[in-house]
């Protein structure tokens, strides 16, 4: 397939663009290379014969008309988003604009080149999106695809507004479209403001380690190469207007995380262990969402997916491949707002 991946210089959307070339697809990765985005994320397959950059805002209607003519996908995995719960509490016109408008006029963008093409039952319109649109969750309990969405921050709140949307001109314009809502994904490449990246630079650095409140918040981690598998999997197989939770199966306290980390530095950084000593906690996120679970049910009987590493696989693979990158994480820790805390109101 020819894939559009919006937001392919991300976190997320650069793991969907290395998978998919090693998958023989031809990828156009359209990123507006904003403050979280970096190229050097997709270097090791941005010499790839089926490999396109476009620098473009998925706000530009004008734009995306000519990178739809121009490349003839034939499908769109939307990924770019502005995804920081801290910077939304700080900053939400800017989750505003490019969550609900940028995805408003994605979708436009589509549908009239999709309309171009005689409307092939084959094309496909992936929307991937966060399971913060279903709220929070008490000590037990899973989401599912059909929980009430319930956002509680600016971010969530904006991507619950872009899936909406995409169910819209799913039923109201016939456009074909998929979505995913995913867990909360760890691995390389991803940018140092996002907790697991934090804990391990703060580490290496001597520096404190923040964690909110008591560290009793309960997320489901999922490793991104184990997410982009899955994405690619969906987009092809996936029932057109279904929508699949991708889960990692491994839920675990923020405190226990971050004392697995240390732990795992400990071992590969002896000299300055104890790295636990580092952790400090500090006032809690507003309106801080309690728990999130993801019942992956369809996805695992109806696609055959499930993750293939836990949560203590995954992020020993993650601190050994920062401990091994440190050109690549070195030049962002000068980016506006990284190292700095966000989100206190």
């Amino acid at each position: 397939m020819k894939i559009l991946v919006t937001g392919g210089a991300g976190f997320i959307g650069s793991a969907v663009v290395r998978q998919g070339i090693r998958d023989g697809h031809d990828i156009v990765n359209l990123d507006a290379l904003t403050y979280a985005a970096n190229l050097a994320n997709v270097a090791p397959v941005s010499n790839a014969p089926g490999y396109v950059f476009e620098q473009v805002s998925i706000t530009d209607a004008n734009a995306l008309s000519s990178v739809f003519a121009r490349h003839k996908p034939d499908a769109v995995m939307h990924l770019a988003a502005e995804s920081h719960v801290d910077r939304s509490i700080d900053g939400p016109a800017a989750f505003i604009e490019t969550n609900i408008t940028g995805t408003y006029t994605l979708l436009e963008a589509a549908r009239a080149y999709w309309k171009d093409q005689e409307q092939p039952d084959s094309f496909r319109f992936h929307h991937v999106s966060t399971d913060e649109v279903f709220g929070s969750l008490g000590e037990t309990g899973m989401f599912t695809e059909d929980t009430p969405y319930d956002p509680r921050s600016p971010y969530s709140a904006s991507k619950a507004s872009s899936d909406h949307l995409v169910r819209a001109w799913g039923e109201t314009y016939g456009l074909p479209i998929v979505l995913t809502n995913c867990s909360n994904n760890y691995g390389p490449y991803h940018f140092p403001e996002k907790l697991i990246p934090v804990v391990i630079l703060n580490a290496l650095h001597g520096r404190p380690i923040p964690v909110y409140g008591a560290g009793e918040n309960v997320r489901d981690w999922l490793y991104v190469e184990d997410h982009a598998d899955a994405l690619l999997l969906v987009l092809q197989k996936g029932v057109t207007g279904r929508s699949y939770n991708i889960g990692g199966e491994n839920e675990a306290r923020n405190i226990d995380l971050v004392r697995t980390i240390c732990t795992l530095l400990d071992a590969r950084r002896p000299q300055n262990a104890p790295h636990e000593r580092l952790i400090e906690f500090v006032e809690d996120r507003p309106g801080h969402d309690l728990r999130y679970a993801i019942d992956p049910t369809r996805i695992r009987e109806e696609l055959g997916w499930r993750p293939s590493v836990t949560v203590q696989e995954g992020l020993a693979k993650t601190v050994d491949w920062y401990l091994a990158n440190e050109e690549w994480w070195q030049p962002l820790l000068d980016r506006q707002g990284v190292g700095h805390r966000l989100g206190t109101v």
